[in-house]
């Protein structure tokens, strides 16, 4: 069955021409999105989620029936499915209505709310496997045989068949199901911990501006372009994390104890065989990715060798990996000239693929501006059956906004793709092939953006952007999935995980991928302490996607703009195809076996693409910067 996902979306309040939001006035209604698609008030939601919540008892009718025929089934699953699809649109209007203005505590309740009935709703419908299982054997088979309406849940059932040595009797289920209250109390405590109570320093820059060095400011000022700013950002930003480091240790610790208590109760061997187990994915790709993005570590130092070159920085150290390589250049993209770019950049898959992005951007799909309280970064939600999806933004005109503008609507067409062609049982994807679309957006916009660029200044900053990508997403996730693996096998092995080993274990890391032996980009002690700010650790297995997704991009995306025949077809039928196969055979059926070395050893010679073409243009120029 799908899952529930609770993300968020964007309640306004419409007054003329402009949408009157908590702390803000006269905000352009074309630039945010319009959640009355959803509902077409604050209080027709609250009556559905009252309505669904008297609906909830429904989930356990037809309890001991299963054996009786495929009718019985038909039931039970019809209406599971007729639940979890208004849970799904209720749970993307009250996140999104949070993230609208974290500061409203009443958004923040209802999102709470709806997160509690997702939880009850996994409890009451925790019978229904067990149950399943409970038949004999080939009886799923011959009611899928005898009754056609069971056809879109076969992908399901078969799926649960294949799951069911870590299948747990229904009392053992609901117990499971109901730990769900429990289990993200690492996660909720570190996030609020990490980004609200703990005390940021206040910093004074050479300009003499003052600058409290919170996460958000962190992210801009790493990137300065005065070498003695960064250094004293890094110094001051990491001694906050290091001073509680032992805090930070024990959350970690509990995250993964919690991964190893579900593992070891649903009888897998390891973390992350249960982990993988989910989408059926072979444990081959995760130690494949890992063999094959320390075998490509002299790429890395290259790029770095080219970095300190083109920065003429000759003593190159971790402080020195976020400046922009031509940072006298400045390119703007208004969004309206940014929309026209992206539609451009996506036309090799298609008019029909160009319309309905077009649509999107028409008719307010996208919320588009930062604004105070509103939640930073960027998403798409699209897991609700039956609607649009819907865009979060926080544009700023630069080309970094551009670039996850064209990210983010990946997703929201993948979404869109699936939910046009699927049935509502299959059309949910995982997470394994979700960043191969916004990624591979990517990639489309890049060689638009090079095709059109006029200068050498231009063509550097594109480049070298493009190379900051492949770093950061995978090399950058690859380390941190080792990272996982290693802390992960350590709670296996009965270990402790304190803050000062997961330092250690960082830190080695850190060096191992940087060059710090070999010279080529120095790791300071203070900042081994890094495992501390990043969020994705507590999310179970889930960082190694995006370096596998890159890959498979990649190597998707140059054979479509090659125009290569099929290409484009193939990589829509991906799309397309949602969660109706395992994600690997659905790559795989694409032209992609992320098992193997080649998508990664594709992804090492872009990047070695990239960086000739960069060494080329340097050749013409008297000097680097």
């Amino acid at each position: 069955m799908r899952r529930i996902v609770i993300f968020g979306l964007l309640a306004v309040v419409v007054a003329g021409g402009a949408v009157a939001l908590a702390g803000e006035a006269n905000v352009d209604i074309k630039n945010t999105w319009n959640l009355a698609d959803l509902y077409p008030t604050r209080d027709a939601f609250d009556a559905a989620r009252a309505a669904l919540a008297r609906r909830l008892p429904e989930l356990e009718l037809g309890r001991g029936t299963l054996a009786t025929g495929p009718a019985a089934l038909l039931a039970v699953l019809e209406r599971g499915s007729a639940v979890r699809m208004e849970m799904e649109r209720l749970g993307t209007y009250s996140s999104c209505l949070a993230d609208e203005d974290l500061r409203v505590p009443e958004n923040m309740a209802a999102r709470q709310e709806i997160q509690q009935l997702a939880t009850e709703l996994g409890s009451r419908a925790a019978w229904i496997a067990p149950e399943i299982l409970a038949l004999p054997a080939g009886t799923v088979a011959k009611y899928l045989a005898a009754e056609p309406k069971l056809a879109p849940y076969s992908f399901f059932l078969q799926d649960l068949e294949r799951q069911r040595a870590h299948t747990l009797s229904p009392a053992e289920e609901k117990l499971l199901a109901q730990s769900g209250l429990v289990a993200p109390t690492a996660y909720a405590t570190y996030s609020v911990f990490a980004n609200a109570d703990l005390q940021f320093p206040t910093v004074t820059l050479k300009d003499g501006s003052a600058v409290r060095l919170d996460q958000a400011a962190y992210t801009k000022y790493r990137a300065a372009d005065d070498r003695d700013d960064r250094i004293k950002v890094f110094a001051e930003f990491w001694k906050s994390f290091k001073d509680y480091e032992r805090t930070f240790g024990v959350l970690l610790d509990a995250n993964v104890k919690r991964d190893l208590f579900y593992a070891r109760a649903r009888n897998y061997p390891s973390c992350l065989a249960s982990a993988v187990d989910n989408t059926n994915a072979p444990e081959a790709v995760y130690h494949t990715l890992i063999a094959e993005a320390n075998r490509a570590l002299p790429t890395l130092h290259r790029a770095f060798r080219l970095r300190g070159r083109m920065l003429g920085i000759k003593d190159l150290a971790y402080h020195d990996i976020y400046p922009q390589l031509v940072g006298s250049l400045k390119m703007e993209f208004p969004i309206d000239a940014g929309k026209q770019i992206v539609l451009d950049a996506v036309k090799p898959l298609g008019e029909p693929y160009v319309k309905v992005v077009a649509q999107g951007f028409e008719s307010r799909w996208m919320d588009v501006y930062p604004r105070q309280g509103k939640r930073s970064g960027a998403y798409s939600a699209g897991s609700v059956y039956g609607a649009h999806p819907f865009v979060l933004m926080n544009y700023n005109d630069d080309y970094e906004s551009l670039t996850t503008m064209a990210h983010e609507w990946g997703h929201a067409m993948h979404s869109h793709l699936a939910n046009q062609t699927q049935p509502y049982p299959t059309a949910d994807y995982s997470i394994f092939v979700a960043e191969v679309a916004s990624t591979f957006n990517e990639a489309l916009l890049l060689d638009r953006m090079l095709k059109q660029a006029k200068t050498d200044d231009e063509k550097l900053s594109l480049l070298g952007s493009y190379l900051e990508g492949l770093r950061g997403t995978f090399f950058r996730q690859t380390m941190f999935a080792e990272f996982e693996l290693a802390i992960h096998q350590v709670a296996e092995k009965g270990e402790a995980l304190t803050g000062q080993r997961l330092t250690e274990i960082y830190g080695e890391l850190l060096r191992r991928y940087h060059g710090h032996d070999q010279g080529v980009l120095r790791i300071d002690d203070a900042y081994t302490v890094e495992w501390a700010y990043i969020p994705h650790f507590y999310y179970n297995f889930y960082v190694y996607q995006y370096a596998t997704s890159l890959a498979a991009s990649s190597l998707l995306a140059k054979e479509v703009l090659e125009g290569q025949p099929g290409a484009a077809d193939r990589y829509l039928g991906l799309l397309r195809a949602g969660g109706s196969k395992y994600p690997y055979e659905l790559l795989r059926d694409a032209g992609v076996d992320l098992a193997t070395p080649a998508p990664y050893k594709a992804l090492e010679a872009r990047m070695n693409w990239a960086m000739d073409e960069i060494e080329k243009i340097l050749s013409r120029r008297p000097a680097a910067r």
